[in-house]
């Protein structure tokens, strides 16, 4: 075109790339914290296998039986101690009773165990443990003095102490497998918020001091804002990965109430109590015990590789 004065050759040369340059920018900017922990987890084989396998487990659990519809209590003597077959894929128990039914039922227990009992923990943890990282002083010595106290108690013939007290009242009223689960829910979780207490108040004196946390201090906001708007959030990261490995032990401690005897009666499967109706049979009937403590390891080592890979994504220090 006339009179039109030519494009520099150097600035024709540079501006693909700089045009790349500023897309990888732009590409950059649009990865969420949320993304950039997904990228992480990904990359931890382990526990992405073993978000695969807890997810085939859960959908097994509920969707299970819908497509299986033997009835957890038909007795079949029949097929008294039967091992793995067609008709019964995991075999059957002393009474003849379907173990596969037994074990999707009693999976829906024992998740629900673990899942409620972690809620439990995880909201007295974090509201002890912000309290004592905000208020210190006093406050923060006299919960830090309970944390211990709860610490020092022996769990295990705690728990034992509360269901011989409160059993029997719960069932009569609530009935049997509603009473033993308002017992055993606020029992475990009650047991366990210890570590999370402490968690969080060492997350809330490291993050107080920060510069974010300074210019809202400095523009007026009160200790209830700054908590919830500020500290609570950049917290929550070791609070997850704590809130899966608390899963996984409140699933082992209903296994142990119920292998003992003093969990779900024997209508209500739970993996702890069919393990328990097993163990006198170990010699004749191995499948017996093999299917449900095969289940509550499963489970519990594919909980804490995800807390690994969580820890690991949820990490702001990790390179990966």
């Amino acid at each position: 075109m006339a009179g039109s004065t030519p494009a520099s050759p150097t600035i024709d040369a540079a501006a693909p790339g700089a045009v790349s340059a500023a897309a990888g920018a732009r590409r950059a900017r649009r990865i969420s914290p949320a993304r950039d922990a997904w990228r992480r987890f990904r990359r931890h084989r382990l526990a992405l296998v073993s978000a695969v396998v807890l997810s085939l487990i859960v959908l097994t659990i509920l969707i299970g039986p819908l497509l299986w519809t033997v009835p957890i209590n038909d007795i079949d003597f029949g097929a008294r101690l039967a091992t793995p077959s067609w008709d019964h894929p995991l075999g059957t128990d002393d009474l003849g009773q379907d173990l596969l039914a037994r074990l999707m039922y009693g999976g829906r227990i024992s998740l629900a165990v673990g899942v409620c009992a972690m809620a439990v923990a995880i909201m007295l943890g974090v509201l002890v443990g912000a309290i004592a990282g905000i208020a210190s002083g006093r406050v923060d010595a006299a919960l830090m003095w309970l944390a211990d106290l709860f610490l020092a108690l022996p769990q295990l013939p705690l728990l034992l102490l509360l269901i011989y007290l409160f059993r029997n009242k719960l069932t009569a009223l609530l009935g049997t497998e509603g009473g033993v689960f308002i017992l055993v829910v606020p029992a475990i979780g009650g047991l366990r918020w210890m570590p999370v207490s402490r968690l969080v108040r060492a997350q809330f004196f490291s993050l107080r001091e920060k510069e974010f946390v300074e210019a809202a201090r400095a523009l007026g906001a009160s200790r209830l804002r700054m908590v919830v708007r500020h500290l609570l959030p950049n917290a929550m990261g070791p609070v997850i990965v704590a809130a899966t490995i608390e899963v996984a032990n409140a699933i082992i401690a209903e296994s142990t109430l119920s292998f003992l005897g003093l969990g779900f009666p024997p209508d209500v499967p739970s993996w702890g109590r069919v393990l328990f109706d097993a163990k006198d049979y170990l010699d004749i009937a191995p499948h017996w015990a093999l299917f449900p403590g095969f289940a509550i390891f499963l489970t519990v080592l594919s909980i804490n590789y995800i807390g690994d890979g969580l820890r690991d994504a949820l990490d702001p220090r990790r390179v990966m």
